[in-house]
């Protein structure tokens, strides 16, 4: 499979954050965030003009560059690019090819590739340090958009009894389940979909996504979510705090609290 490489010239943090929003309701999977640059990328085959020009329409002066990622190359670029992460002293995501981590109560090895969710996004961090407040001890947890499989990780890491990670992306779920075998976590199962089965419970239900899909999803969020669940939404900006509030009270779920890192937030929720 080949990918498509957007180069885009950056004016600021804010741009740049909505920018990312935009693009992943419209199919791009990966983001590096650079000074002054965004990389995106997308599978050629989900690439749609006339979406990615609406997207490009929305800001007033937007330039970029366009470049053809083969699929043979795409293993030692992400590796060339990736750096360690750190949530706090909670948790470390590295590659095998890194240094131990030392100093944290986690850590995670990945093998890095195209999947988001290598913890250097804000959603990934936001997510995973709200995950240190949950009791995942003999629980059942749903990681709804898992790609490269960290959080299903670390929800295991954390004692939870079973976890199903779901994406509906064929490369991220090869990748999460290379990354699951890699970190010894026996009890995830890993299945490619693109929707909740609703005939599941889960004590813990992630959805690190992006709005359009978590809004889409919330009544069976709602529906898998055991009775004194928790539930953390993330994925969106500040500006869809308010959107993302009415669509999980809509659906039956108490709204607990926010978290934001920049201009990205985690929503925290419940179901009584």
């Amino acid at each position: 499979m080949n990918y498509l490489q957007f180069d885009f010239d950056i004016d600021s943090a804010e741009q740049s954050d909505r920018l990312i929003a935009l693009l992943a309701m419209h199919g791009f999977e990966g983001f590096e965030e650079k000074e002054h640059w965004l990389v995106a990328f997308i599978a050629e085959d989900q690439f749609n003009e006339s979406e990615f020009e609406t997207v490009i329409d929305l800001f007033e002066t937007l330039s970029f560059s366009q470049s053809l990622i083969e699929n043979i190359n795409w293993n030692k670029k992400w590796e060339e690019d990736f750096k360690p992460v750190l949530v706090e002293d909670f948790v470390g995501i590295r590659a095998s090819f890194h240094a131990p981590i030392a100093a944290v109560q986690h850590e995670i090895i990945i093998t890095p590739k195209m999947s988001f969710g290598t913890g250097h996004h804000a959603t990934t961090y936001l997510v995973m340090k709200q995950m240190k407040e949950v009791d995942f001890l003999k629980k059942t947890v749903l990681d709804y958009g898992t790609g490269t499989g960290v959080l299903a990780i670390l929800a295991s890491k954390l004692g939870a009894e079973k976890v199903l990670a779901i994406d509906y992306d064929e490369w991220s779920i090869m990748n999460a389940k290379e990354n699951i075998v890699q970190n010894n976590c026996a009890k995830i199962s890993v299945v490619q979909a693109d929707h909740i089965d609703i005939n599941e419970k889960f004590d813990v239900v992630l959805a690190n996504i992006n709005l359009n899909v978590i809004v889409y999803s919330m009544p069976s969020i709602a529906a898998v979510t055991t009775s004194g669940g928790v539930i953390l939404l993330s994925g969106f900006l500040k500006e869809n705090e308010k959107v993302i509030i009415t669509s999980l009270e809509a659906a039956g779920l108490q709204y607990q609290g926010t978290g934001q890192r920049g201009d990205w937030l985690i929503i925290m929720a419940n179901k009584l």
